[in-house]
């Protein structure tokens, strides 16, 4: 993964957290983008995610973000160059908005995202969106990612995704995913066998060292086109930041 980010940071951030409000205009619809400062990367020696040690991320709360910009200041925020290396991904890959999700399936905000937002805002785009998910277990999500990239291996990354953030087996342990695989139909013993192995702790290592690198320190967090917006936002947000972007 050679792709470098753009390291400009905005100035000044106000952070509010009611969710409630928003005050979107042309001029400050990429506000809610930017609920956070990104620092430059985090310690070397967290890089064993949900395993033996744990960086300092914490699950990243919805909030909302109004930024003021001085007359005659540039209103281009910051754009991130983010790679989708070759995780799983729904969508057309030649579709005009990308995004891309780093996220945990123990983060209980990812698990509010993807079980309140995510299927709407998939159905209200359903051509307009390459929407690719990422890797970065920053709360004990280490073997669940496993798991999910083994029922990759078997055709099912998405269906298993869906029942890992689903809450059924909140332990998300091998119980769970013997369960998940017997749902969907798949090799049962193959899967736990892969998970056992480790079989694609490289490729998580791989997309937890890209986030860390980026300096992102909570999940969920999301690129759109490049554009950086942090936590469980609710569709709305969503929908002014694409509606934006397909507008320019």
């Amino acid at each position: 993964m050679s792709e470098k980010e753009k390291t400009s940071q905005p100035e000044s951030i106000m952070v509010h957290e009611d969710v409630g409000e928003f005050h979107f205009s042309r001029r400050t619809v990429y506000s809610a983008l930017l609920p956070v400062a990104f620092v430059t990367g985090l310690a070397a020696g967290y890089l064993f995610w949900g395993r033996d040690t744990v960086p300092p991320a914490n699950p990243a709360a919805p909030v909302a973000v109004v930024e003021e910009t001085a007359p005659g200041s540039p209103e281009q925020p910051t754009r991130f160059e983010i790679s989708t290396d070759d995780d799983p991904s729904l969508g057309p890959e030649d579709a005009p908005i990308t995004i891309v999700e780093f996220s945990d399936f123990r983060c209980p905000y990812c698990s509010v995202f993807h079980v309140e937002t995510f299927d709407d805002l998939m159905a209200q785009y359903p051509d307009q969106i390459h929407f690719v998910y990422r890797d970065f277990p920053v709360v004990g999500g280490f073997e669940a990612a496993l798991a999910a990239e083994c029922a990759d291996e078997q055709g099912a990354f998405w269906e298993f995704h869906n029942l890992l953030f689903s809450g059924e087996y909140p332990n998300l342990d091998r119980d769970a995913f013997a369960a998940y695989a017997e749902k969907l139909d798949l090799d049962v013993q193959d899967l736990l066998a892969c998970v056992d192995e480790e079989r694609y702790s490289d490729e998580v290592e791989a997309d937890a060292r890209y986030a860390s690198g980026l300096g992102i320190t909570g999940t969920p967090t999301f690129f759109i086109n490049g554009l950086p917006m942090v936590g469980a936002q609710p569709l709305e947000a969503f929908i002014q930041v694409i509606e934006y972007e397909l507008g320019e």
